[in-house]
């Protein structure tokens, strides 16, 4: 029975399972924003540039037949992934952030420091 308690304890530590938590939010998060950058992000701006380029289909880019597509379409993927995360976390952090106290009377630390300031400048007088 040790064993099975030992497990139980393990398996049922706020740790563990906030981070069972936070891998399930972030898989589905992941394919949110896979599917943006694929679904919308990349075909808007692969769309003008395959057409400039002449090719219907990025997988059929090459040059002395060396076929870069593919390698150029990861390429734009992960910019595109790292932008729309910069920009959801930057809004996450927005909205998330908490106003700074604007209080004007001095910290605990600050008052000691001004008594210090204060005997010094009597002592030296």
């Amino acid at each position: 029975m040790g064993f099975l308690k030992e497990f139980k304890e393990f398996a049922f530590k706020g740790n563990v399972i906030d981070l069972a938590v936070g891998v399930i939010i972030g898989g589905a998060f992941g394919k949110i924003i896979s599917s943006l950058v694929a679904d919308v992000i990349t075909p808007l701006l692969l769309t003008p540039a395959l057409k400039a380029a002449g090719a219907e289909d990025i997988s059929k880019l090459s040059w002395n037949g060396v076929t870069y597509g593919n390698f150029l379409s990861a390429v734009i993927s992960f910019f595109c992934i790292a932008l729309v995360l910069f920009w959801v976390i930057k809004g996450a952090n927005k909205i998330s952030k908490k106003p700074e106290p604007t209080s004007t009377e001095p910290t605990a630390d600050q008052k000691l420091l001004m008594e210090i300031r204060d005997l010094l400048k009597n002592k030296n007088n």
